[in-house]
């Protein structure tokens, strides 16, 4: 085993330091008994030099945007702008404690009130509340609304979330946590919401509906009015999963649709950092009937001073700080960086990447909604079963070329899907040799099935069990044979 593919406990050596503290004339403190550990803790055993080495490895495994080309449908991993995070790490904003008095943080506040406004003006919704940590931390806030709402008006029975079964995985998770009931309905062919379907579920206890516009399958629900008058009509609400926010931009808006409630995903749509389990932020916004029941508090100002304020009728506080401050900033400079008058651009480079990559590509892959997709589309799998190499088989030989795999088995309208999503920032250059690859994994399918059927072969780790790893995972160091 090379030194590099080794994990650190493998390179330790008893008796081996990476420090040397000397002596100081510092009083001794004693521990309590009861917090004394009983046995040593397991540590490493590593020189300075052992340490760096290991984890710079380590880092050069990663693959991320700004490594390789991220097609990974549904998630819009776009490149984070260096200039972001220059702004957000200088001292004035990383140095702030939260427990500030809001005179000494006049800056930020503003940042955090100028990012609601734009929000609200990009979404055509009346307010925001900055106050989620997550995507489905902002879809909870907005089932929260949803609930508030129809007890305020005592309308408790509204107990039933509506939720396509195209729909993201977040959506009736977090239904359920929240305490509703989800009620699943089936889409059209392409993703869409089947109005009869829905006319069907929709009585007195519907709260809402929720839904993406563009759907998951990258098309735009062309009935979305329809759905609007006919949920309002039964006295739920509307409720915009922010995911697919990207293909839209400065093109239309989700309050113009007729949506009450939407959370957007900055990491997505305004390229704050993405996945690594943080830092994250989903804002939440609502129309104007729904102001009273935003999370507390709201940034707001008056006569040039910006200040926290509460509702009464709020859900409350969905944190003990107020939302990722370092978050705001990067989407802020971002939002700035573009403006008014160059946001719509976004959408359409997104719209016309992923139709670049569908059309060049449906003569190998199956194509099962035909026309014109938005920011992302969906394969059904190679064009020639014949082989029996599946999606996942594709997706694992994409490894050997050096590219991340786009996004497998969802939605999970069609058997073998594969959903790209190139987002705008990709060159035509880039594009092409992604097509190129492709096309070369569909003819090795052809003429060496096996060879795709058994990949990835140039990875460091090759094709895992990944049922056995799911169910049967090993955690820890000294667990494994």
């Amino acid at each position: 085993m090379k030194y590099y593919n080794k994990l650190i406990f493998e390179i330790s050596k008893e008796g081996r330091q990476g420090f040397n503290l000397t002596e100081k004339n510092i009083p001794e403190v004693k521990i309590p008994k009861e917090l004394l550990r009983v046995t040593p803790a397991e540590l490493p055993e590593v020189s300075e030099f052992d340490v760096v080495r290991h984890y710079t490895n380590v880092s050069q495994k990663n693959f991320g945007v700004e490594t390789g080309f991220y097609p990974l449908g549904s998630c819009t991993m776009k490149y984070n702008p260096k200039i972001n995070d220059e702004l957000a790490t200088l001292s004035g904003f990383a140095n702030i404690h939260p427990l500030q008095p809001v005179e000494t943080v006049q800056g930020l506040l503003k940042i955090y009130h100028e990012t609601q406004k734009i929000l609200a003006e990009i979404s055509g919704l009346a307010a925001y509340s900055l106050n989620p940590f997550a995507g489905a931390h902002g879809e909870l806030a907005g089932l929260m609304i949803i609930q508030a709402y129809h007890d305020k008006r005592h309308d408790s029975k509204r107990n039933k979330i509506i939720i396509p079964d195209s729909a993201h995985g977040t959506n009736p998770a977090s239904a359920t946590v929240c305490g509703f009931e989800t009620v699943e309905i089936k889409s059209n062919l392409d993703g869409t919401v089947n109005l009869e379907a829905l006319k069907a579920v929709l009585n007195d206890e519907t709260a809402g509906l929720m839904l993406t516009n563009p759907n998951t399958a990258g098309v735009f629900e062309k009935d979305i009015a329809e759905i609007s008058r006919l949920v309002h009509e039964a006295g739920g609400l509307l409720y915009y999963d922010g995911a697919n926010l990207n293909a839209i931009l400065g093109k239309t808006r989700p309050g113009d649709m007729g949506f009450d409630i939407t959370h957007i995903n900055l990491h997505k749509t305004f390229s704050t950092p993405h996945g690594g389990g943080g830092p994250g932020s989903g804002p939440v916004g609502v129309c104007e009937k729904l102001l009273e029941f935003l999370p507390n508090p709201i940034v707001k100002e008056k006569n040039g001073f910006y200040y926290f304020e509460d509702s009464a009728d709020s859900i409350g506080a969905l944190g003990l700080f107020y939302g990722n401050a370092s978050v705001y900033i990067r989407a802020y400079v971002y939002l700035m960086t573009f403006g008014n008058e160059s946001m719509s651009d976004i959408g359409l480079m997104a719209v016309l990447n992923a139709n670049y990559i569908k059309e060049s590509l449906k003569d190998v892959f199956e194509l099962p909604i035909k026309g014109h997709c938005m920011h992302e589309f969906v394969f059904d799998g190679l064009k020639d079963q014949s082989t029996g190499v599946k999606t996942l088989d594709v997706a694992k030989r994409l490894l050997d070329y050096g590219y991340h795999a786009p996004t497998v088995y969802f939605p999970l309208i069609f058997s073998q899907s594969m959903m790209i999503e190139p987002t705008e920032v990709e060159s035509k250059e880039t594009l092409d040799e992604f097509i190129n690859i492709m096309r070369v994994v569909a003819q090795e399918a052809k003429d060496n099935p096996e060879l795709v059927k058994t990949a990835p072969h140039n990875t460091i780790v090759r094709r895992l069990d990944e049922a056995k790893a799911a169910r049967q995972p090993i955690v820890k160091f000294r667990d494994i044979k």
